[in-house]
C-alpha cells in the first residue's frame, strides 16, 4: 500500500474490522475505549456487515493507522478527539453522511467534529 496520508499528525493506531479495510464492508460504527498502549487512540471501528460472531474472532480485527482508516472513510477525521466513551455511526439516508451518537440517536453538532489544522 502506498503511503498513508497524514490528515491528524501523530493519529495513533486503531482497531479496524478486516470487513473495512478489505473493502468488504461500509465503516458503520466506532466506539472509542480507554488506549491499551502508547500507540493506541482507543478507536474501535466496525463495518455496516460485521456480526457479533465476526468481531468475537480476533483475527477479524487489525490494528492500523488512524489517518489509513481516514483514507478509506474521510468522516472519520471529524471523530478523532472525541473522548473515551464515545459510541458512535455513521448514517447515510442519500442526504449525506451524518455522524450520529449511538445511544442517543442524536447528531453529533458539526462544531463538536475535529477539524485538522484548527
Amino acid at each position: 500500500m502506498p503511503d498513508t496520508i497524514e490528515f491528524i499528525p501523530d493519529a495513533g493506531a486503531c482497531l479496524v474490522s478486516k470487513n473495512v479495510l478489505s473493502g468488504a464492508g461500509r465503516v458503520r460504527w466506532m466506539v472509542r475505549e480507554e488506549s491499551r498502549a502508547a500507540a493506541d487512540n482507543g478507536w474501535r471501528i466496525f463495518s455496516h456487515i460485521d456480526t457479533s460472531e465476526y468481531l468475537h474472532d480476533a483475527k477479524s480485527l487489525q490494528i492500523v493507522d488512524f489517518n489509513r482508516v481516514c483514507e478509506i472513510e474521510p468522516a472519520l477525521i471529524g471523530i478523532w478527539d472525541l473522548p473515551v466513551g464515545s459510541d458512535l455511526q455513521i448514517v447515510d439516508e442519500g442526504h449525506g453522511i451524518r455522524i450520529v451518537d449511538t445511544p442517543t440517536g442524536r447528531d453529533v453538532p458539526l462544531e463538536a467534529l475535529y477539524v485538522p489544522g484548527r
